[in-house]
């Protein structure tokens, strides 16, 4: 998705909303959410009500189920589990209902 396409996106998003209205719009830190093409319309959306902020970078509170999802997806989730929706989610709740017992990190 290009730039383009996410500042077009907000400013559709911006055009449906009531004058009045305050928004707050929270984005990653995407490379297409950074260049100064995108800095120069955050600007303009202030004059809108509209404030964008970022997340940051590594937040600490998302970084223990990032070091579990990837220990499902790469340790534990089998490649069948690919074969349709319904095989994903069964294998994924057969993990996370198994996790501690069947299923442990080790930091050791």
């Amino acid at each position: 998705m290009a730039t383009e396409t996410v500042i077009a996106a907000c400013d559709h998003f911006i055009a449906q909303k009531a004058p009045d209205t305050f928004v707050i719009v929270v984005l990653d830190n995407a490379s297409i959410h950074r260049p100064e093409s995108f800095q120069r319309k955050r600007l303009e959306w202030l004059d809108q009500r509209v404030h964008v902020v970022y997340l940051s970078t590594y937040p600490p509170e998302l970084n223990l189920i990032k070091i579990l999802w990837r220990q499902v997806k790469y340790a534990w989730l089998p490649l069948t589990a690919y074969e349709s929706f319904a095989t994903l989610c069964r294998e994924v709740e057969r993990i996370l209902s198994g996790y501690g017992t069947e299923c442990a990190i080790s930091f050791a």
